[in-house]
């Protein structure tokens, strides 16, 4: 529930949310998308609108990860 709260507060991504408690991407998102319905339903639909927003995004952040790693060699 712990980690839902934090996805959820700070809208982050499976990555950063398992950075910051130190453990893998698969567990946060087996935690938050699987074991968390069980317990609290509420919580992991929130969590859930977070995680597929991100998910719709993430074509996004990669393109312009891309464009970021060529400008910045082309500099060099």
């Amino acid at each position: 529930m712990e980690i839902a709260r934090y996805i959820i507060d700070n809208n982050t991504t499976v990555r950063q949310a398992a950075k910051h408690y130190g453990i893998s991407k698969s567990t946060v998102h087996k935690d938050v998308t699987e074991r968390l319905v069980q317990i609290h339903p509420a919580l992991a639909a929130e969590a859930r609108k977070v995680l597929d927003v991100n998910k719709s995004e993430r074509h996004i952040r990669g393109g312009l990860a891309t464009k970021e790693k060529y400008l910045h060699q082309i500099k060099l």
